[in-house]
């Protein structure tokens, strides 16, 4: 079984939020959250809640397990 890895999370959600082409603030507007949190999320220092989680994944139209790095899709 692979282990979660907070640079991989890290990495991946910077890049999935660099390809959606929304700001950070556009994406916090969508999940119901302040654009801190998102920085937040981004340079590791908190995680989302999982409902959270979700919904930025469906945001940003990316597979949760791909950003969790259970996942090269």
């Amino acid at each position: 079984m692979d282990m979660i890895n907070v640079d991989i999370i890290r990495k991946r959600l910077s890049e999935a939020i660099r390809f959606s082409g929304l700001s950070q603030t556009g994406i916090a507007r969508k999940i119901g959250v302040k654009q801190p949190a998102i920085a937040q999320y981004v340079s590791g220092e908190i995680f989302p809640a999982l409902d959270t989680f979700a919904n930025l994944c469906e945001v940003l139209d990316v597979d949760p397990a791909y950003i969790l790095g259970l996942s090269d899709n």
